[in-house]
């Protein structure tokens, strides 16, 4: 009866060995804006944990055909061939069109559109960002399994803000937070936006009883919106500030301070630069999404 045992855990064993040895080995691709040394330095170290787990590569450069080519021929050459694509930007509707191109979900863009301001497939091809490279298909042996939902979308985010105010509170009910995103261009798409983080600041009022709360995009890339968006967001920290407050400034951003230092020159707020990265939740959220991503399959294959 135990030799009958043993043979039966050696054989079960041994089916266990060959069904791992025969289903494709998974890594992760994160796609990432990009920045300068410290931006990039944040989302490498909030990589780095998962790299004692999972083969992972980073894509720099927001969403480019280039740069998604080169990451994935290294997990390629690390014997990767299903890989997780986590596109780490803060709303799911960023570079999507693009990032479905690059993986062979919709195809290329016209080459010369006549109505470019229409074409969806132009405004997939420069999505807002001037002198981007037109999307291609990569090429690849691997396939891809495409995250959709953005960092800002996740329960997780909330405990990351939670700790930047936290480290910058001192008298809540002295104090104003201003949240600050980048805001995309589309109206419908900035409500979205809006919505979802007054969403995710909820938690902060655990720290204590603020005077008050907001959450403003600043619209970076479109010059009018930004102009009107600036005014908006000067003129808060200034009320704010007066009679003794106190205004408390965190980036709704993957990393970094982005440009606000510049758009709230002059004015007297605390802050400590610090996006969502590094920050253990990131990392969470890395796996998370990519667990995800291989758990409902393949979504596309690039082109060997």
């Amino acid at each position: 009866m135990n030799n009958r045992k043993t043979k039966s855990l050696i054989l079960c064993s041994i089916l266990l060995w060959l069904g791992a040895c025969a289903a494709p080995k998974s890594g992760i691709l994160v796609m990432a804006h990009g920045g300068d040394a410290a931006w990039n330095r944040d989302v490498q170290a909030a990589v780095a944990p998962l790299q004692k787990k999972h083969p992972v590569e980073i894509a720099f450069g927001m969403a480019r055909s280039s740069t998604l080519q080169a990451a994935a021929k290294r997990l390629e050459r690390r014997g990767v061939r299903k890989i997780a694509v986590v596109r780490m930007f803060i709303s799911g509707d960023s570079f999507l069109d693009r990032t479905e191109i690059i993986l062979g979900l919709q195809p290329p863009p016209p080459a010369a559109p006549t109505h470019a301001a229409t074409n969806a497939h132009a405004h997939a091809a420069t999505d807002g960002h001037a002198g981007m490279e037109p999307p291609h298909p990569i090429h690849s042996s691997a396939t891809f399994c495409l995250s959709r939902k953005g960092v800002g979308d996740s329960p997780l985010v909330d405990d990351i803000l939670l700790d930047r105010v936290a480290a910058l509170s001192t008298h809540p009910a002295q104090e104003s937070v201003l949240i600050l995103a980048h805001g995309p261009a589309d109206e419908a798409e900035n409500q979205r936006w809006l919505a979802n983080m007054r969403l995710r600041v909820q938690r902060i009022h655990e720290i204590g009883s603020f005077l008050h709360i907001e959450c403003e995009t600043l619209r970076e890339d479109w010059p009018t919106r930004r102009a009107e968006a600036t005014r908006r967001i000067r003129r808060y920290v200034e009320e704010a500030g007066k009679a003794g407050g106190r205004v408390i400034v965190v980036p709704f951003r993957v990393a970094g301070f982005g440009p606000y230092k510049k758009v709230l020159d002059g004015l007297t707020y605390v802050a400590d630069g610090r996006g969502f990265c590094p920050h253990p939740n990131m990392t969470r959220w890395i796996e998370a999404t990519a667990d995800e991503c291989l758990a409902r399959g393949p979504a596309a294959h690039a082109q060997p």
